[in-house]
């Protein structure tokens, strides 16, 4: 489960209102097909709690704490977006202008970002199940914060979509 049920989550889309900023980039960081299929294991130990009472609502049981479960996971996973001249990763925001080179990782490179080359004046948000990292410095002297680390599936597309807002 990536990102949006209708379009492709890291794919950079263009706003359709006049006048409204571009570009767009918008990515859930939703969890993992593997952390969702352990999150619903809890459906069948809930029934079993049920049984006793009546296997037709254990079964129902069951299912909606399943899916309040599941749907939670994707529903409060945070968002990395690229929109209106700032960059947004969860609750986080900052002017694009702020921010100066971008570079991205995967695999054997982005493992040491995540783990012993993560700055200590970094800010990160980073995902488990997720490959890509993003590494941006931030060009704001009075900030302590020296670098944004986060995780993305797509950091070549983030960093275009980043450099293309700080020239427009």
């Amino acid at each position: 489960m990536h990102a949006q049920m209708n379009a492709d989550p890291a794919r950079p889309r263009k706003s359709t209102r006049p006048g409204a900023p571009a570009p767009v980039y918008r990515e859930r960081l939703s969890p993992s097909l593997w952390t969702l299929l352990s999150a619903a294991v809890a459906a069948p130990m809930v029934s079993l709690v049920f049984v006793p009472l009546d296997a037709t609502v254990a079964l129902l049981a069951g299912l909606a704490v399943a899916v309040v479960i599941v749907a939670t996971l994707v529903f409060a996973s945070p968002v990395v977006e690229v929109r209106a001249g700032e960059l947004r990763v969860g609750r986080a925001h900052i002017p694009v202008r702020m921010l100066g080179e971008a570079t991205g990782a995967t695999g054997d490179e982005a493992r040491e970002l995540r783990g012993p080359g993560l700055p200590r004046t970094a800010w990160h948000l980073l995902r488990g199940g997720i490959d890509g990292v993003v590494a941006v410095r931030v060009d704001d002297d009075r900030d302590p914060v020296r670098e944004w680390v986060f995780s993305t599936r797509t950091p070549d597309r983030v960093i275009g979509v980043i450099r293309r807002a700080q020239r427009g």
